[in-house]
């Protein structure tokens, strides 16, 4: 099992990854996506990088770093609410730069964390949450063989209006 494809590849975070974690985690262009309200300090983001190296099975989540095969560091994928017991996750994703979206990037990212996790972690089913305005996502999900299961009606509030939630899930069969 490799998390190595023909563009990108998928690898633990480093220490070294504190200043672009800083300018991700502080956009607020991404706040929304995230469920974000406040900044983070560099001081708080060195503690979740000193503590990144745990467990999956431990902390119930694993967030790995999309890199150009040149080692550009261009966003995060995430696996989060890991249930091992009934074998699903949900999957996030987000390249930071608007630039290096719509090119093949997060598709390729998608492909190596689905087979990442059907494969190594041994899950049935993957799940991905997008606001339903977020076409440019519901369409990458489903690309990638998500099947729209779902809408969370007014589920999340933002810039004084209610926006509803598309929920999108993908078995291994």
């Amino acid at each position: 099992m490799t998390l190595k494809g023909e563009n990108i590849y998928l690898r633990a975070l480093e220490p070294m990854d504190l200043d672009f974690l800083y300018e991700l985690e502080n956009n607020t262009d991404l706040w929304e996506v995230s469920g974000t309200v406040t900044p983070y300090s560099r001081h708080v983001l060195q503690l979740y990088l000193e503590n990144s190296h745990r467990d999956i099975y431990d902390v119930k989540q694993l967030r790995l770093c999309i890199c150009e095969n040149s080692g550009k560091l261009l966003g995060l994928i995430d696996l989060f609410d890991f249930d091992p017991k009934n074998k699903r996750a949900g999957v996030g994703i987000v390249i930071l730069q608007t630039e290096n979206r719509n090119r093949g990037i997060g598709t390729e990212a998608i492909q190596l964390m689905t087979n990442y996790a059907y494969e190594t972690l041994n899950l049935h089913q993957l799940y991905a949450n997008v606001t339903s305005d977020n076409v440019p996502s519901i369409q990458l999900f489903k690309k990638m063989g998500f099947e729209e299961v779902g809408v969370k009606k007014d589920w999340n509030f933002s810039l004084g209006s209610f926006k509803n939630e598309i929920l999108l899930q993908k078995i291994n069969r």
